[in-house]
């Protein structure tokens, strides 16, 4: 066996036919699907079933996934959440590049599942942030992380006891073995529904409160540091607010363009290079990332 998709899942009668039927036309045909489901009330294991997927309890997503990783037999992990879509060709893309390039831990980019211009901006930052942060504090979400068996269980999975950002403390345990790669043959389509729920932007203000907390005390362990409830925000529709994320894009891929040629120069290095070069490009960032603070918080553009 190949690759081995694990999904936790926990009430996803809905999405997770959709992210099925885009595995089922994939053109890879050597791999398994284990749904790590956490006691769902719905039909959730009833769905998987009718796929002919592996179904294992689960939990947590820290938990889902090891008890997906305990059962599963591919030689490559490839963690999925249930509200994602794969493009076709995929699951080939991700194995053969990782096969090609010696690939032990990888991520790849990820596109919304939206037609609306914000999000796409938003989904650029994050990627951008990704990006930049790759060799100097690797980062990679818990539905998009692409591993090898044997790494996986060199590291002993996911840490179970940390609240949230597991997917985090995962990647930072991995790429002290095996540095994190950017993966440029694949992308993932990933459903906005945390957008919805939270606010555009104030999910994305949440990210940033949780990787200040984890660089300055450590793993999150309960929920006391981050609450769910937050504000969401208009749909920008005005000339102005076209105006800026034109201007905002354009500088986002400006960056993205130079930052992807310092990380494939930065990749012929050794281990041990200095990455000051980037520094420039992450300050850029961050000046950007206030600017569209700033904007978002208007206080016209509030609920």
């Amino acid at each position: 066996m190949k690759v081995s998709i694990i999904i936790p899942a926990l009430n996803e009668e809905i999405m997770l036919p959709r992210l099925l039927d885009s595995i089922k036309i994939q053109d890879f045909e050597d791999y398994e699907v284990i749904v790590a489901d956490a006691h769902s009330t719905d039909s959730t294991r009833e769905v998987a079933a009718e796929y002919g997927c592996r179904i294992v309890d689960g939990g947590l997503p820290a938990a889902g996934r090891n008890a997906g990783a305990a059962a599963a037999q591919g030689d490559y992990f490839f963690f999925l959440d249930a509200d994602v879509v794969l493009p076709q060709g995929f699951i080939r893309n991700v194995y053969d590049e990782m096969q090609d390039r010696y690939f032990d831990l990888s991520t790849c980019e990820i596109r919304p599942l939206s037609d609306y211009r914000l999000d796409r901006v938003l989904h650029r930052m994050i990627n951008l942030a990704v990006l930049l942060n790759l060799r100097i504090d690797p980062k990679a979400f818990g539905f998009c992380i692409f591993v090898t068996k044997r790494l996986f269980l060199r590291i002993g999975g996911f840490d179970e006891t940390i609240y949230v950002a597991e997917d985090n403390d995962f990647v930072k345990r991995a790429s002290i073995f095996s540095a994190l790669r950017y993966l440029s043959s694949a992308y993932i389509m990933v459903s906005i529904r945390r957008f919805e729920k939270e606010g555009r932007f104030a999910y994305m203000k949440k990210g940033i409160k949780l990787n200040l907390y984890r660089t300055f005390k450590g793993e999150i362990r309960s929920d006391e540091v981050v609450k769910y409830d937050f504000e969401g925000f208009d749909k920008p529709e005005s000339k102005e607010d076209a105006d800026f994320l034109d201007w905002l894009e354009k500088h986002l891929i400006k960056i993205e363009k130079n930052s992807r040629t310092l990380n494939r120069k930065a990749a012929l290095r050794t281990p041990q290079s200095n990455y000051r070069h980037l520094q420039p490009k992450l300050e850029e960032f961050s000046h950007l990332m206030e600017d569209l603070d700033v904007y978002l918080g208007k206080k016209e553009r509030r609920v």
